[in-house]
């Protein structure tokens, strides 16, 4: 079966960020986030050339099924880092914010329910 997962580069910080993944998801190291999505990470050796760059490009998007839920969950990946816009009711009748977590992953969060 085809699936997309999304992969992460950590400056020597992968097993601290996982922790706090699984702590946040409630899942174990091999299970999914949300909706069967699964986080696949590691360190970048630079020994091999690679260089972590924290930029804007890409977020990680979560759409929960309930408003508790996505408060719960932006709440707990905000801790120590910076939310860039707070949950809100938003124009297209969603609610949505984002934020940067503490090891700079970027996420956005869309709620489509009203509970």
């Amino acid at each position: 079966m085809a699936r997309v997962s999304t992969y992460l580069n950590f400056d020597r910080r992968t097993e601290e960020a996982f922790t706090f993944y699984r702590k946040v998801f409630g899942t174990e190291f091999e299970g999914p986030i949300l909706g069967g999505h699964l986080l696949m990470g590691t360190d970048a050796p630079e020994s091999m050339g690679l260089h972590v760059n924290t930029g804007n490009n890409v977020y990680i998007m979560l759409e929960p099924d309930t408003r508790a839920e996505t408060d719960r969950l932006f709440a707990a990946l905000a801790e120590g880092g910076k939310v860039d816009m707070p949950l809100q009711e938003m124009f297209w009748g969603d609610y949505y914010g984002s934020l940067r977590d503490r090891f700079g992953v970027q996420w956005m969060f869309n709620c489509t329910s009203k509970t």
